[in-house]
């Protein structure tokens, strides 16, 4: 079934309809908001209170229109807000670290034990360099080099000009070569 009609029954009630959209785009929601957020659990909580939130306003769905970006600005302004709401950035990280070094050791466990250790530590690396950029940064850079979008699509979510988006990508890229050095 296309994404059109889904929306269609979706805005007209259809909660199986609106499941399906969910089932669809969570994933890519959970890791949008893992990488505003950087932390595990709160990505699971704020990407299922952006599907809350569009199930609440889902009458407005327009199915000529794709449903990801529309779910985005939902999903980003909750992110936001996290952000603004002054959780403490140190244990953001330190979950989001711990997160990631589990995932680092289940994967080591079946290769080879010297290159895992060094992949984690570097998966540590990165993970507190992105964490450290501006918002405005990190999500830009989420958004190009882990959902792949393409510059236009990154200006028509943000609602941002092309150029800004480049110019915070461009930010992004130096800020991570300087907070890495010679590690990549």
């Amino acid at each position: 079934m296309t994404e059109a009609i889904l929306m269609a029954r979706a805005r007209d009630g259809d909660a199986g309809a609106f499941g399906e959209l969910v089932r669809r785009h969570m994933r890519r929601a959970y890791f949008a908001s893992l990488g505003l957020v950087g932390s595990h659990d709160d990505a699971l909580d704020l990407s299922q209170e952006a599907f809350t939130r569009a199930l609440r306003a889902s009458s407005r769905l327009d199915p000529e229109r794709p449903f990801y970006p529309w779910l985005y600005g939902i999903l980003r302004r909750l992110c936001l807000n996290h952000l603004r709401d002054g959780r403490s950035r140190r244990a953001k990280l330190a979950e989001a670290g711990a997160w990631l070094e589990d995932e680092a050791q289940e994967r080591a466990a079946s290769s080879n034990p010297s290159r895992a250790v060094e992949r984690d530590e570097l998966r540590r690396r990165v993970a507190t360099a992105i964490e450290s950029l501006p918002p405005i940064q990190r999500e830009v850079l989420v958004l190009r080099e882990f959902e792949g979008l393409r510059y236009g699509e990154i200006a028509e979510l943000l609602e941002i000009p092309e150029g800004t988006v480049m110019s915070r990508l461009y930010a992004a890229r130096n800020g991570l070569a300087a907070a890495l050095g010679d590690d990549l």
